[in-house]
């Protein structure tokens, strides 16, 4: 979908130059489409509103900076994939602080290249196995809850972690 059926270029020209009807009618013109991608990106509900909001934040405080309106669709999409990835990382990923030895820039390297690539892999899988991998094995939900929380039973919960589990093996392999 391109940016021109989100908005008109006259809107997106009157929203970079400071309009702020123009701007409140930009975000509220952008917001379904966004919020419906950060859905099919995130692992939760409740991510995926995060994420959509934290898109149009930066939307509406950096609109000035976007060069074209064929460029709003793909930047809205972008920071929202970066907003759902950053949510899928590990709790404390980045705080090492108390394992009293200092981290080398090559293993730190080594460390966020081998996170990017985990959260692609996971980022990758179909809706519920993600959905059911991030509530499971990254938040730590008992199986139980996730199974109630995505309508499915615990059997049909256990089936699709392990498909999961499955497929991000498989994708780390490559």
């Amino acid at each position: 979908m391109s940016g021109a059926e989100w908005a008109s270029a006259q809107l997106v020209a009157a929203a970079r130059d400071g309009h702020v009807e123009s701007l409140t009618a930009l975000v509220a013109n952008t917001r379904p489409h966004v919020l419906r991608f950060a859905h099919t990106l995130c692992a939760s509900p409740q991510d995926a509103e995060d994420a959509a909001q934290e898109a149009l934040l930066i939307l509406f405080r950096k609109v000035g900076t976007l060069r074209s309106i064929t460029a709003l669709s793909s930047w809205m999409f972008r920071i929202v994939r970066n907003e759902c990835l950053r949510r899928l990382r590990p709790q404390g990923w980045d705080d090492l602080g108390g394992l009293g030895a200092m981290e080398s820039p090559e293993d730190e390297v080594i460390r966020h290249l081998e996170a990017e690539r985990v959260a692609r892999a996971i980022a990758a899988l179909p809706d519920v196995q993600r959905r059911v991998l991030v509530l499971r094995d990254v938040q730590g939900y008992p199986g139980r809850a996730v199974a109630d929380s995505l309508g499915l039973s615990l059997a049909a919960m256990k089936s699709q972690l392990h498909r999961a589990r499955t497929n991000v093996k498989a994708a780390l392999r490559h």
